[in-house]
């Protein structure tokens, strides 16, 4: 069956000018000029053999166009409705969702567990950003990320993931070199630095250990490579327990000493405030929540 109906192009103008009331306005919101708008509502009314509007100073509609918008109304409103389901359903069929965090996190942390994510939701198609910078939700195309700091950004929501020990490691060979049963011991090794030099600093300090130059050693701008340093024996250096438990649990890495530091800092989930029930995020959010507490759980029960 065919349907007898107007242009859709004069039947949106037709809308847009009666729900407007101003000819300007709806042009603008169709990016048409204000005579393009006339010009579709005159033919649409000669098709009709109808008066839409009365033509007077301030835009006014006749009865029969005042009718005529309801019927419209109804049938935009009902296409847009089923058109925004297509859409949806196909959003949730494949889902993308982007996390960004620190590099070394995202390597030594989040990336070895991602697969019980994929397993648990597969139709979220996770996408992993790093950098060393704060992402600017309003910029960034970024929907969920994990900041180190005191949890409180303005404009977002955060949830506490968890807080970390710095303690020190090594090789496993580094120890038959050079014994290492006292925080005096370090004295004989060399120390490895990431791109913060003041961890072994603030180490020495909260454990009262002096004597030792806690400014010498070699340096990296990356944890991560500071830590494979580590574990090819090239020092001893100051891990963060989210960046180790692997390499330890692995042999890769020991911890000679059970001295450890206590973060002031603890990882937070964030997002914007208008964000936090969006469906996706909310699923990966609950989801390293859950990770975070198995992790927390399993690295007291080591300690």
């Amino acid at each position: 069956m065919a349907y007898d109906l107007p242009a859709l192009s004069a039947l949106r103008a037709f809308e847009a000018a009666a729900r407007n009331l101003s000819f300007k306005h709806a042009a603008e919101e169709l990016h048409v000029t204000a005579g393009a708008i006339s010009q579709q509502i005159k033919r649409l009314e000669q098709e009709l053999g109808v008066a839409l509007f009365v033509r007077t100073p301030s835009t006014m509609l006749t009865p029969q166009g005042q009718a005529y918008l309801a019927v419209i109304r109804r049938a935009f409103e009902r296409i847009s409705e089923v058109t925004t389901g297509l859409r949806d359903e196909r959003s949730r069929r494949a889902q993308s969702v982007t996390v960004n965090l620190l590099p070394g996190l995202a390597t030594k942390w989040l990336i070895p567990r991602l697969g019980r994510l994929r397993n648990l939701h597969p139709d979220l198609d996770v996408r992993i950003s790093t950098s060393r910078e704060l992402v600017d939700f309003t910029r960034d195309d970024v929907d969920i990320a994990i900041r180190h700091g005191l949890g409180i950004y303005p404009g977002l929501k955060s949830w506490k993931l968890f807080i970390e020990d710095m303690v020190p490691v090594c090789s496993p060979s580094l120890l038959k070199t050079a014994p290492l049963r006292a925080p005096s011991d370090l004295r004989q090794h060399t120390l490895l630095h990431d791109q913060d030099c003041r961890d072994w600093e603030l180490w020495l300090r909260a454990n009262k250990v002096e004597g030792i130059d806690a400014t010498r050693g070699l340096r990296f701008s990356d944890d991560v490579m500071m830590l494979a340093a580590a574990a090819e024996g090239h020092g001893v250096a100051l891990g963060r327990s989210s960046l180790i438990a692997a390499d330890v649990a692995s042999g890769q890495l020991v911890r000679p000493l059970k001295l450890k530091l206590t973060s002031s800092f603890a990882y937070y989930v964030v997002c914007p405030e208008r964000n936090a029930n969006i469906r996706k995020i909310a699923l990966v959010r609950d989801w390293l929540l859950s990770e975070a507490k198995t992790f927390q759980i399993r690295a007291q029960k080591e300690q």
